[in-house]
């Protein structure tokens, strides 16, 4: 009974006045614990295996990981402004029907990531418990997923109080362990190896940063309002940004720069993460610290799926779903566990599909993101709370010009990316021709997420200016 009490009973809905409470400051617990995850470590080698030097990875990092919660922290802006969800205040540039299109897409990359980050976790589970030789492979592997599939769906579907308690312990253990992680490691780090590594082409270095913005920040736009809707309107704009940022980008800024230091310095290592993203990074450890290493790197990665599987709920009552937020969440948390036994036992490698996943889902994304931020950006005034739940209201049914713009800047985005590893997405980068080819020097640097970037942004200026002054200018 006591659990039933505990599960959050808003979804789409808006915050009552009576129960916004808290500072800019509080964000910085969830937004922490969704990325102090060790598979930041293993983006440090994905970013050298675009040919560049360790010094162009740290910049990939630093720019793409910042600028990409950039969005995010503006985005919170629109949660603090209104108190509803990400996907409920996107039928204001969408339409209130409308918004099923960018619903779906959002949907999509909540599943995906937390599929993903609840199979990385079972796999580690199965590197750690395999190393230490007492227990089965497979056995292994079916308690890490045991384990992290339940915290995961513990917390997604209890809600935002348990979480934000959740992820205070679960930010402060995974940093403390993470410190004694690099402190049992940092000996491996061979420095000759790492500063002689040759710089690489302008477009490694784009499409490392990329990667960054696809993989770390930008995946987490659709579900920014989600956790700044409980703050009280008058909240720093300024601090709910900076708190939002700062609190998502520190740490894995930090695993990233580190992770190249180790892939630099062991090119043994560096291959072994495609295969294996996190149980790889135990193989350096002594023995006596796996256990804690599971235990960091369950959580790290659990503390993201909770997030994910909490906004997935969300947005699948946005889009229609009549059911509470719980039992949507609940139908994620199925889907997820399907898709988490075929990454970990049917699929013959886990990169292949990750990244076929960030990047296809990416470029849409993008287009979304941008217009989203832009629409937050333009808009002097709050939302109109009720309308946003009526056709009939000045948000309007469908905005087709929104609508066009995501199919445009994905046709585009699309044209302009490639997932060579991935023969099911060949059919990719039908526009490469105009920078050098598939096989050219820009084949893997994945332009058409910035196409998508732009495209949304300036498209949404362009298209939707005067129509949201009159929106604004309608007081009734």
């Amino acid at each position: 009974m006591n659990i039933l009490n505990s599960i959050e009973p808003h979804g789409t809905n808006f915050i009552s006045e009576s129960e916004r409470h808290g500072t800019a400051r509080s964000l910085f617990w969830p937004w922490a614990a969704g990325n102090v995850s060790l598979l930041a470590l293993s983006y440090g080698a994905f970013f050298l295996d675009f040919g560049i030097s360790f010094w162009q990875a740290t910049w990939a990092a630093i720019i793409g990981t910042v600028g990409s919660f950039l969005l995010v922290g503006v985005s919170s802006l629109a949660g603090k402004r209104s108190n509803a969800p990400t996907m409920t205040l996107s039928r204001a540039a969408f339409g209130v029907k409308g918004n099923v299109l960018p619903g779906l897409l959002s949907y999509l990359i909540f599943v995906g990531w937390e599929t993903v980050l609840v199979s990385l976790a079972t796999l580690a589970a199965q590197t750690v418990f395999a190393r230490l030789g007492h227990i089965n492979h497979n056995i292994a592997g079916i308690l890490g997923f045991i384990v992290a599939a339940g915290l995961t769906v513990f917390g997604g579907v209890l809600g935002f109080h348990t979480i934000m308690k959740i992820q205070r312990w679960l930010t402060s253990a995974t940093i403390i362990l993470t410190v004694g992680y690099i402190a049992l490691t940092i000996h491996k780090v061979n420095w000759h190896a790492v500063s002689s590594i040759h710089a690489g082409s302008k477009a490694g270095f784009v499409g490392a940063m990329i990667l960054g913005v696809t993989g770390i920040g930008l995946g987490w736009v659709n579900s920014a309002a989600d956790y700044s809707r409980y703050l009280p309107r008058k909240t720093s704009s300024s601090g709910v940004i900076f708190w939002t940022v700062f609190g998502s980008s520190l740490v894995p800024i930090i695993l990233v720069v580190y992770g190249a230091l180790l892939a630099g310095s062991s090119k043994s290592l560096s291959n072994a993460i495609s295969a294996d993203p996190i149980g790889a990074l135990t193989t350096i450890l002594p023995t006596w610290y796996l256990i804690p290493f599971a235990i960091v790197a369950i959580l790290g990665l659990v503390g993201g799926a909770i997030l994910d599987l909490y906004s997935s709920g969300i947005t699948l009552v946005s889009i229609g779903l009549p059911v509470k937020r719980h039992v949507a969440a609940s139908l994620d948390a199925t889907i997820m566990l399907l898709g988490t036994i075929y990454f970990v036992w049917i699929a013959p490698n886990f990169t292949t599909p990750f990244q076929g996943f960030l990047i296809t889902l990416g470029v849409p994304i993008a287009v979304w993101s941008a217009i989203f931020v832009a629409d937050i950006l333009m808009r002097k005034v709050d939302y109109a709370e009720s309308e946003l739940f009526q056709p009939s209201g000045r948000y309007g049914v469908y905005n087709l010009r929104s609508i066009l713009l995501i199919i445009v800047g994905t046709v585009i985005g699309w044209g302009f990316v490639t997932n060579p590893l991935a023969s099911w997405l060949s059919w990719q980068g039908y526009f490469m021709h105009f920078i050098g080819g598939k096989t050219g020097t820009w084949a893997g640097a994945n332009v058409g997420v910035i196409f998508g970037l732009v495209i949304g942004f300036v498209g949404h200026i362009l298209l939707s200016r005067t129509s949201i002054k009159k929106q604004e200018a309608h007081n009734g």
